[in-house]
């Protein structure tokens, strides 16, 4: 039998071969088992326990990895993390998505941090001994990132932050928010500690959603926390540019969060074909399951490679805001579309939770709508491809 993407693996250079190899066999013994449980106790893991998560995929660079070695990261190429993040959602894609935040902050950090930022927040993360938070969406706010109504007013040396947000993974088990908010008007992201003078800077609470339930997504509130002037993050003003920058990075990965989404329900659609007995023969032998089969594989291998040429366009530094948006789009509603021929293959056990289809569809299921949903990713592609927007 010819596995896909075994052949695909062909085309990445020996040393990103031997790192997602070795990276697969540890997720595979040692996360998996704890994919399986976080989803049926249908809770994220608290937070030394994603600390100590961190701290173990880190040893394969999957935290700090797009940090470089003046920072005290391993400096690694897209491409390569991409593959190794690829893995990760594959076998435990709850954990990917906290990865992207944690990770995300990390670059964050390094790239728009002052020395005493990077000492403060950077370093520390790195060890594993702090969480970070990504705070963008507000109950009105979604893409449009230029509504974001949360403030923060110099006090003295002190700014204080109002506001709430939305959807924001990790919240609850972290030490600091990243927070995009308005200073005089403009748009400037503030780190706020968790702990302030007071007690907590912020609170945040769980949100149950329908799948990814082991990864935390909540609301925050921001009732006058403080932050120094020293906590300013980028450019005062430059918050506009500098979140759209990181959704650029930030899409490619919940597409490549799909595709391991994706890999995980043809792997079982796959297995179990070959095992179901219907009319005398496997349903392998069946011509209908052999199309779905041929359609999910195709689709999957589209989705992986138009991710992957995002990733190297990343690399070489070549705005591609119309190919990450592709690759968001595309990876996101195929891995809907295999997750759901995989529940079908299944027949009337693959809607019940004794198998992991049923979870790779709710979980797929979510990832066409964070980050920009499908709608906003057409928009964004229509509008850089014919030079005008729909929604001016």
């Amino acid at each position: 039998m010819i596995d896909t993407l075994d052949v695909t693996r062909l085309l990445y250079s020996e040393d990103q071969r031997l790192a997602t190899d070795g990276f697969r066999k540890f997720a595979e013994t040692e996360l998996r088992p704890l994919a399986d449980k976080y989803e049926k106790e249908g809770r994220p893991p608290d937070r030394n326990i994603l600390l100590e998560l961190f701290r173990r995929i880190d040893e394969f660079g999957l935290v700090s990895g797009l940090v470089p070695e003046a920072d005290g990261g391993p400096g690694m190429d897209r491409m390569t993390y991409g593959l190794l993040f690829e893995e990760l959602a594959r076998v435990w894609a709850d954990l990917a998505i906290a990865t992207i935040i944690q990770g995300h902050a990390a670059f964050a950090l390094s790239a728009l941090g002052s020395p005493v930022i990077k000492k403060k927040y950077l370093e520390p993360l790195l060890r594993s001994e702090r969480i970070a938070c990504s705070c963008i969406s507000e109950p009105n706010v979604g893409s449009n990132v230029a509504e974001i109504r949360t403030t923060a007013v110099l006090n003295g040396n002190k700014y204080t932050v109002s506001g709430q947000k939305l959807w924001i993974s990790n919240a609850v088990q972290s030490d600091f928010a990243i927070v995009v908010c308005r200073i005089d008007g403009k748009l400037t992201m503030l780190i706020v500690d968790r702990a302030g003078d007071c007690g907590d800077n912020y609170s945040a609470n769980e949100i149950e959603k329908m799948g990814l339930v082991s990864a935390s997504t909540c609301e925050v509130f921001f009732d006058d926390a403080t932050a120094p002037v020293e906590n300013l993050l980028g450019t005062s003003g430059g918050g506009l540019f500098q979140t759209l920058k990181l959704f650029e990075t930030a899409r490619v990965f919940v597409g490549l969060t799909s595709v391991g989404i994706a890999q995980a329900a043809l792997d079982e659609a796959v297995r179990y074909a070959n095992e179901r007995q219907q009319h005398g023969k496997t349903i392998a032998r069946h011509q209908l399951m052999q199309a779905y089969i041929a359609e999910m594989a195709t689709e999957l291998d589209a989705a992986r490679l138009i991710c992957q040429r995002a990733l190297r366009l990343l690399d070489k530094g070549i705005r591609c805001d119309t190919q990450t948006s592709m690759a968001k789009l595309y990876a996101t509603e195929m891995a809907v579309r295999v997750a759901s021929k995989a529940v079908q293959i299944h027949g009337a056990v693959g809607i019940t939770k004794a198998f992991p289809v049923e979870r790779h569809f709710r979980n797929a299921r979510i990832l066409p709508i964070p980050e920009g949903t499908t709608e906003i990713m057409k928009l964004l592609i229509g509008r850089n491809i014919l030079g005008v927007s729909a929604l001016s």
